[in-house]
């Protein structure tokens, strides 16, 4: 009851003054000293602000006029549109103490992952604070670090936002959705949502006009299946008489109702942080003194950031920056279903999985370019650079996204023949022969049941190159100290390349699959432009040309930041696996894992079976040599400034472990 009455009490407080930007209030439901006693170093003691954020958005300004359906969700007495999501906060308890810079990670399906990532365990200098909140690394540099939920639909449990409806002069208003699964097993039911995201409701479950389709590959004709034999058995939920096959491709087009307006998660996230930054104590900020912001996203969210900044959302409601730095960390050539009637937010696109969402769409790159076929000319930063609030932005591929998320778009034209290299307030960081997906060392199978790989997974850690770029970010936007250059293959110096032309050697049963995802320029209707959605699933026009890296003898990618156990290889790491043939499609991608392909062990091996690397015997005399060129490969790193001093240590250990696991 106590806490309870102290959490209005702070509320009040907080609402004494008008608050700046959308955000009206914020509802403190817990207030934590964090490892109380243990201060972190010059900012001192931490504490955790949980709760919610209200917002109300004006849908007249210029900056909100954007967002899909706004205009129909309902309003307020004082005509602005109201919402509210979870929210956590972690500051150091005096705020002036702090470095006036906050750390927002877009929260992937309302999760947080900045506190495991940015920790340094090896450095940590203070083992009891080895946790939750990592090794303290971030709080004694006195960042403040935020979450917020920006999705409707996340499982429970998870941060979320309370996204408005839309409807039409208070009727609801309807429309198509399609569901798209590919069962990894076997089975008669299966969720026309994603991953245990909650659906939108169908309307008459048992009207004949609903459709389920099939298919092999996502270019083959669609098969119908007969409506007599499928149902709706509960929200979300199908079944099927002749059960669901492993490996196909399934689609459910369905009547909806009660579409979110899921593109106020963009204005939440652009409102929340311009808060923070620049509202005063008085109207109710708790971090005054604020003056930077970063954003960090991973995946879906790095998706969610360019997405962000395409469409503007970089300008808050007073025309002023929001995030001075993002990090779009394998985020690939794509956006999302962010802000669109019946958008499904946490859909992705991959080759065998979420099949023909508006997610690779024009454009790619931060440059504007010119799309040959429909003569569109677009960039994602057009519109920051419009408003004069383009980011300092960073963005981070791996191998992953360029067999399955279009990477190389990211940095080619639409045609796959010309380099487009970034502006110079953009970097793009190429991290060879990562997977999007690190696995567990030793290596072994991916354990998801939808998504076994046939080879194990690649188990390359790159978190220490995560670490060292964010520090270059930071000093970029605090300092004025340029980055390290951009590192990443070209179509110029033969780094980047059509696969049949990429140097992959002779590996006993692994060919390099010759045929990535194809990106292909989709129709989803006439009122696509509006932000709806008539025509499902899509038309599917002209593809756009993708490339991949070029590899060296041991089959690993030749350009990019190439890690010690790259340069100095016990093994072939690939950012993608085949799919295992028990889940279907044997000859289809497996998500975005990637493979861990061991070296033969002597020259004897490598001749008994055919294998064209040389064998970790013939690249190293002992152990000691192999280590001895591990750590010039490190101190490389360190003087190109892609990995921190103090990671050198746990880079030499892993690398030790590796090679008498490999070797025993």
């Amino acid at each position: 009851m106590i806490k309870r009455m102290i959490a209005v009490v702070l509320a009040a407080l907080l609402c004494a003054a008008a608050a700046e930007a959308s955000v009206t209030r914020l509802r403190i439901e817990r207030r934590e000293t964090v490892l109380a006693g243990k201060p972190f170093g010059a900012a001192g003691p931490y504490e955790t602000l949980i709760g919610k954020v209200d917002f109300a958005l004006d849908p007249a300004l210029p900056q909100n006029q954007g967002i899909v359906d706004l205009q129909l969700a309902p309003r307020n007495a004082q005509e602005l549109v109201e919402f509210s999501a979870d929210f956590y906060l972690l500051k150091p308890v005096d705020p002036s103490r702090g470095n006036g810079r906050l750390f927002y990670e877009a929260g992937n399906r309302g999760t947080k992952r900045i506190l495991p990532v940015f920790q340094n365990a090896a450095n940590s200098s203070d083992p009891s604070t080895a946790d939750e909140f990592g090794n303290g690394a971030l709080m004694r540099q006195g960042f403040s670090l935020l979450w917020m939920g920006w999705q409707w639909d996340v499982p429970e449990g998870r941060m979320r936002m309370d996204i408005p409806i839309a409807t039409e002069n208070g009727k609801p208003i309807t429309g198509w959705v399609r569901g798209n699964f590919i069962p990894g097993a076997s089975a008669t039911t299966a969720s026309v949502a994603d991953r245990g995201h909650l659906a939108y409701p169908v309307v008459d479950p048992e009207s004949p006009e609903h459709r389920m389709i099939m298919r092999t590959l996502p270019t083959d004709p669609p098969r119908e299946i007969a409506r007599s034999t499928w149902r709706f058995t509960g929200p979300g939920t199908v079944a099927l008489d002749r059960g669901f096959e492993a490996g196909l491709i399934y689609d459910v087009i369905y009547r909806a109702r009660d579409p979110r307006v899921v593109g106020v998660g963009l204005a939440g996230t652009r409102d929340i942080v311009s808060f923070f930054k620049y509202a005063t104590a008085a109207g109710g900020n708790p971090l005054p003194g604020t003056t930077l912001a970063i954003g960090w996203g991973v995946s879906q969210t790095g998706r969610y950031l360019r997405h962000f900044v395409y469409q503007g959302f970089n300008e808050d409601e007073r025309g002023r920056t929001v995030f001075d730095g993002l990090i779009d960390q394998v985020g690939g050539a794509g956006r999302g279903s962010f802000n669109h009637r019946f958008g499904q937010q946490s859909r992705d696109q991959l080759q065998h999985f979420n099949i023909l969402y508006p997610v690779d769409m024009f454009p790619f790159t931060d440059a504007d370019q010119t799309d040959p076929e429909t003569g569109i000319t677009d960039g994602l930063l057009t519109r920051a650079t419009r408003s004069n609030t383009v980011p300092k932005l960073f963005h981070v591929l791996t191998d992953s996204e360029y067999f399955n998320r279009a990477g190389s778009l990211v940095h080619t034209d639409v045609t796959g023949t010309r380099d487009i290299p970034p502006p110079p307030t953009s970097r793009i960081y190429f991290i060879a022969s990562a997977p999007h997906i690190v696995g567990a060392f030793p290596p072994a199978p991916f354990q998801d049941p939808d998504f076994v790989g046939r080879a194990d997974m690649n188990t390359l850690v790159y978190t220490p190159v995560i670490r060292a770029l964010f520090a270059a970010l930071d000093k970029w936007i605090s300092d004025g100290v340029e980055p390290p250059r951009s590192r990443y293959p070209t179509l110029v110096d033969g780094t980047l390349t059509a696969v049949d032309k990429s140097g992959w050697p002779a590996i006993p049963g692994y060919t390099r699959p010759q045929s990535p995802m194809t990106t292909y320029r989709l129709d989803f209707g006439p009122e696509w432009s509006r932000g709806i959605v008539s025509k499902e699933p899509p038309g599917i026009g002209n593809a756009f040309v993708g490339r991949v890296p070029a590899v060296d003898e041991a089959g690993n990618d030749r350009a990019g930041i190439r890690l010690p156990e790259i340069a100095v290889p016990l093994a072939t790491h690939t950012g993608w696996n085949y799919r295992k043939a028990s889940i279907g499609a044997p000859d289809r991608l497996a998500s975005e894992i990637g493979s861990y392909l061991p070296l033969p062990r002597t020259r004897a091996d490598r001749e008994r079976t055919g294998d064209g690397r040389k064998s970790i015997a013939e690249r190293y005399a002992s152990k000691d040599e192999y280590l001895g060129r591990i750590s010039l490969a490190a101190i490389a790193l360190v003087n190109d400034g892609f990995l921190l001093a103090e990671d050198v240590p746990s880079v030499i250990e892993r690398a030790r472990a590796h090679y008498e696991w490999a070797t025993k």
